[in-house]
């Protein structure tokens, strides 16, 4: 038994001590701007709240609080998660001792004629109990870090599951409040629609009555109609847009197709602010540029999984126990029994399968390097685009408010001097087309700009994602479920 302690203690050191193939994980270094092109000077710290409260809109906050309960995706990923922790557990496992246990009772009979001695000829009785107890142990003792590397790749790839998860999150809340934008944003188009088509409808009765009195011709009340009839077409288009919109709104609530509640219009929406932030905060704040770079440290470790297996596989295998044809003498002296091994084996002559797949676990390698910095370039143009984008339509917006205020002085000035006979009804016509399309374009710029403030806080990332998701894990009593314990490394 002294030298099974010895072996045994010098293969533990060696196996603590040995060496880890493969090369180790280093942060790759990025080419980061010192700044954005496109800044805001009255940007603010605002990235880690919960932004989509800035928009002062109690229906909308309920949107996004039931989306991050009921989202089908949002489930989908943490059930994900549940996965890969499955994953991580079982593939760490290896790294420990295996210990089982045995045993069994039977009764037989054997022929008393078979056999090199007859039962017949010993006057041996050919019925008998058996019956045995054991506990047996293995051990793959990890010297060239083969178990160590799938575990380091293991946790990394449970990392990057979660990561995937808070990526889920931070889209679902952007697409709920952009779809909510576009539903108030259309709302108040159809509303425009409606009163232009509901303003013309009453000038074309009137010209109806003064046709039928013979003051104005055909052409005059053609003219008028027409206006009320390409109004009166733009209100179903608003109409199937708006409902095809909430459906869209629906899904990502987790519910069947159906209406969405209305709360503030899209002019008593308060804009939220412009997130401050430097470039090298988009390396932290976004999930999707953790989740690239946990991959990469999975596909890392992979290449040392891949050429250890061009060294030997040692191991510790161990019986202990009692066997007996006797049950009372099982756990007497000579019922006792053990077994103690150390098997190693290793290759030859594979045929290049391990060179193979390290090549493939190399190339694998290679590829994630390349999304992990490919990832971060689109981060820091999603980031450039959303700043231009508010930049840009709030002085869109500012000149197209004046442009709306010049077109409605100048419908009432065109229909002054018609009613004054100082000019034909086209005036009157091309002045009230032009503020019902400039209305329309205002709208939507509208839209567009509180959409730009959304898409500059999804492409930021922030610490508002863990806010998001601890909106998820709320159980029915309104209480936040505890978090996951850290991962053992």
């Amino acid at each position: 038994m002294r030298k099974i302690f010895l072996l045994t203690l010098c293969t533990v050191t060696a196996a603590l001590t040995g060496c880890m193939m493969g090369p180790n994980y280093q942060r790759p270094a990025v080419d980061t701007p010192q700044t954005w092109r496109f800044e805001d000077k009255e940007a603010k710290e605002a990235a880690n709240i919960a932004w989509w409260e800035q928009f002062n809109d109690p229906v909308l906050n309920d949107l996004i609080e039931t989306a991050l309960k009921e989202n089908k995706d949002v489930k989908i990923a943490a059930a994900r998660v549940e996965e890969f922790i499955g994953r991580y557990g079982f593939t760490r496992s290896a790294l420990f001792p295996q210990i089982g246990a045995g045993g069994g009772y039977g009764r037989q009979r054997i022929s008393e004629l078979t056999g090199p001695t007859p039962l017949e000829d010993t006057g041996g009785n050919p019925t008998f109990n058996s019956s045995q107890l054991f506990i047996n142990a293995a051990w793959e003792i990890d010297l060239w870090g083969k178990l160590r590397r799938a575990t380091e790749a293991a946790r990394a790839e449970l990392l990057s599951t979660e990561e995937a998860r808070r990526t889920v999150i931070l889209t679902l809340v952007t697409s709920v409040a952009s779809a909510y934008i576009d539903l108030r944003d259309l709302d108040k188009q159809l509303e425009i629609a409606k009163k232009t088509a509901n303003t013309r409808d009453e000038s074309y009765k009137i010209f109806e009555q003064r046709f039928e009195g013979g003051i104005i011709s055909a052409l005059e009340l053609n003219q008028v109609k027409s206006e009320y009839e390409q109004a009166l077409s733009t209100i179903p288009q608003f109409e199937r847009t708006i409902a095809q919109v909430e459906n869209f709104l629906s899904t990502l609530l987790g519910r069947n197709p159906g209406g969405i509640a209305r709360g503030k219009t899209i002019d008593q929406l308060t804009l939220p602010a412009v997130p401050a932030g430097l470039p090298s905060d988009i390396l932290v704040n976004r999930p999707d540029i953790r989740q690239a770079e946990q991959n990469l440290i999975a596909a890392n470790a992979n290449i040392g999984v891949a050429k250890s297996l061009y060294f030997p596989t040692i191991s510790l295998t161990g019986l202990f126990g009692w066997a007996s044809n006797d049950l009372g003498d099982l756990f007497k002296g000579p019922a006792k029994t053990w077994s103690w091994a150390v098997p190693a084996a290793m290759p030859i002559f594979t045929a290049g399968a391990i060179s193979g797949q390290v090549k493939a676990a190399e190339a694998i390698q290679q590829q994630s390097l390349i999304r992990y910095e490919q990832s971060i370039q689109t981060a820091f143009r999603e980031v450039d685009d959303a700043l231009i984008d508010q930049k840009k339509s709030r002085e869109q917006i500012a000149a197209q408010g004046r442009q709306v205020d010049a077109l409605r002085n100048y419908a009432q000035t065109a229909r002054l001097r018609y009613d004054n006979g100082y000019t034909s009804y086209i005036e009157v016509l091309d002045a009230e087309r032009s503020l019902f399309n400039a209305e329309l374009s205002y709208t939507q710029t509208q839209g567009i700009l509180f959409l730009s403030l959304v898409n500059l806080y999804k492409s930021m990332g922030g610490g508002w994602v863990v806010k998001a998701e601890g909106l998820t894990q709320k159980t029915a009593q309104g209480t936040v479920a505890e978090a996951p314990a850290p991962l053992p490394k």
